[in-house]
């Protein structure tokens, strides 16, 4: 299984970080795993499972070698220090030296465990290997790499002195299975900041659900310890080095969350501010109680120590279209509202452009349309019911343009081989700039690409897979990185994506079955729509926050807004529409 680079740890780390260093250890949390050894520095109260005195089970009696090693893996998230129930498993040898790393690679349920072929010197050794799919790993960010390869744990298993079989040369690195982690994990947005875009942006990580009460402080150490290497260069963190958490992260008597930090010594007040948004935004997640965020033992905002997320600004808000723009559609050559089904003003609604696909800028007042030129396809953009100029941009094939959150600017996808970037000039002309998109174009013929609302990720389709890649950089110098692939055994011929929110996309398919799918931005969980009342192929999508969900079938346009939800028909259906909200 192909392992994702992740970024060196901090190399300063003040007591407050080993406390975090031996919490990922001891719990198993966000970082995934227990070394043999703990350190003698605890927060209290934040021990999982069995103490140091708990006496672990053995393994049953007599345990085949196919048993024994299924049962190792069913033990890898039982509570417990050093994975004493995982340990259990190994010989005397391999308790005492087994340091596994600090990822958890992830299989599916159903797996089987089969005796190696190749034959083995000594009658009392085996090697059991198991037989299943990896879907991901959970990485020493906390962060759900996703996969599907073949699982390639191979398990040297030795009958000892007293007969019973004990595995020798344990693994280097931990396995569980979806149900397991499911049951002992929970997701947790972690929220880090964008200057391109003046919001926060959602940072999926998984932490040890068990106890609750440690939740606020595990996930506190993740936010300090910045984002996962998928958005490291999207992102900023705004409690990097030389902020750091002062004392245990806990709750008062009086119910207040407290959140000690030092290293703020000349931080400007609107940073101050964006540093409580972020720390509010993401523990509102694993906490109701107000929040005192303090820095250097004073309020980290002065005359506002305590917190609760209806406190904070809308940030973002300028991000997300108004409820007023009820989004429009292209059909026929033409632009037509999803409000009314009447044609837009100007050429683009009244034929005089041939329009393929468009996209109406998140405040409404532009347009981004691809027409026919010919035997070929160009861009325009201008004003919302006005003449479109041409921006200078053709090709065979643009898939339908997307803005660019906080910069006005219009990417599209050239032939399927290159994302160009428009952006306006100082004497208001379309500028074309390319966009170093190789990671991403390297992996096959991209046909859509969308933005996030906050801008911070790309979502594209490429050979009818899903995909996400995070934009990095500014001005002249922007690429696309960190490309993941999405729930690739089961979201196949993938035709149009939408982003439902920050961290969760809607694709459309051409299955028959499940043709309208939401899944994670990391590909941890994916389920369906209701096929109800759909017609295949669905063949467009469009999604916002607060929105319902419009899909495009054979007859029409159709709504919903929520999973299991008989898709209702849309008060302005028109065969062969394509929607589209403002973004």
């Amino acid at each position: 299984m192909k392992r994702q680079a992740v970024r060196k740890p901090r190399a300063r780390l003040r007591l407050p970080r080993l406390v975090f260093a031996v919490l990922c250890v001891v719990l198993v949390a966000g970082c995934a795993n227990v070394p043999l050894e703990s350190q003698p520095v605890v927060v209290s109260g934040e021990r999982q499972g069995q103490g140091s005195g708990d006496v672990v089970p053995e393994p049953k009696p007599d345990s085949d070698p196919l048993t024994l090693v299924r049962d190792f893996v069913g033990a890898t998230l039982k509570p417990g220090q050093n994975n004493a129930a995982a340990r259990a498993y190994l010989d005397e040898q391999g308790r005492a030296n087994w340091r596994p790393s600090r990822s958890l690679t992830i299989i599916q349920d159903t797996f089987g465990t089969v005796y190696d072929p190749s034959p083995q010197p000594d009658p009392n050794t085996l090697v059991v290997n198991v037989r299943g799919i990896d879907v991901g790993t959970l990485d020493q960010n906390s962060a759900f790499v996703p996969d599907y390869s073949p699982a390639a744990l191979k398990v040297k298993v030795r009958k000892q002195a007293n007969g019973q079989w004990r595995i020798v040369d344990p693994p280097p690195d931990l396995y569980a299975t979806e149900s397991d982690f499911s049951e002992n994990y929970t997701a947790v947005p972690v929220n880090f900041y964008s200057e391109q875009s003046a919001t926060f942006v959602p940072d999926r990580r998984y932490v040890v659900a068990k106890p609750q009460s440690g939740l606020p402080s595990r996930v506190m150490y993740l936010l300090v310890n910045g984002p996962s290497t998928s958005l490291a260069g999207s992102v900023k963190n705004l409690l990097g080095e030389p902020v750091e958490i002062d004392t245990n992260v806990k709750s008062l008597d009086d119910g207040t969350l407290l959140v000690p930090l030092t290293g703020l010594s000349g931080v400007a007040d609107d940073i101050r501010n964006l540093i409580a948004a972020q720390i509010v935004l993401t523990l509102q997640y694993v906490t109701s109680a107000r929040i005192r965020i303090l820095a250097d033992g004073a309020p980290l905002v002065a005359n506002h120590p305590d917190w609760r997320s209806n406190e904070l600004p809308a940030y973002g808000a300028s991000l997300s279209p108004s409820l007023e723009l009820k989004g429009l559609m292209t059909v026929d050559g033409r632009v037509r509202s999803l409000g009314d089904g009447a044609p837009v003003g100007g050429p683009a609604g009244n034929g005089g452009y041939d329009v393929v696909n468009a996209a109406q800028s998140i405040d409404g007042k532009r347009l981004a349309v691809v027409d026919r030129d010919g035997p070929k396809v160009r861009l325009r953009i201008g004003d919302l019911g006005h003449d479109l100029p041409p921006a200078g941009l053709g090709g065979t094939t643009l898939s339908r343009p997307t803005w660019r959150p906080g910069t006005g600017e219009v990417w599209t996808v050239v032939d399927q081989v290159s994302v160009a970037r428009m952006v306006m000039s100082p004497t208001n002309q379309w500028t074309p700039l390319q966009v170093n998109a190789t990671d991403l174009t390297q992996q096959g013929d991209v046909t859509e690409l969308r933005f996030s609302r906050d801008g911070a990720r790309v979502a594209a389709v490429v050979n009818g897979l899903l995909w996400v890649a995070s934009v990095v950089g500014a001005g002249d110098s922007v690429a696309l990185r960190e490309p993941r692939l999405l729930q690739p055994h089961d979201l196949q011929n993938v035709v149009d994506v939408d982003w439902l929110t920050q961290d969760t996309l809607v694709a459309v398919t051409k299955s028959t079955s499940q043709p309208v799918i939401r899944v994670t931005v990391d590909g941890q969980r994916m389920d369906a729509f209701n096929s109800s009342n759909l017609t295949p192929q669905v063949h467009g999508v469009t999604a916002a926050p607060g929105r319902p969900i419009v899909v495009a079938d054979a007859s029409g346009l159709w709504t919903a807004s929520v999973l299991g939800e008989v898709w209702r028909p849309h008060d302005h259906s028109m065969k062969d529409a394509d929607p589209f909200y403002p973004g």
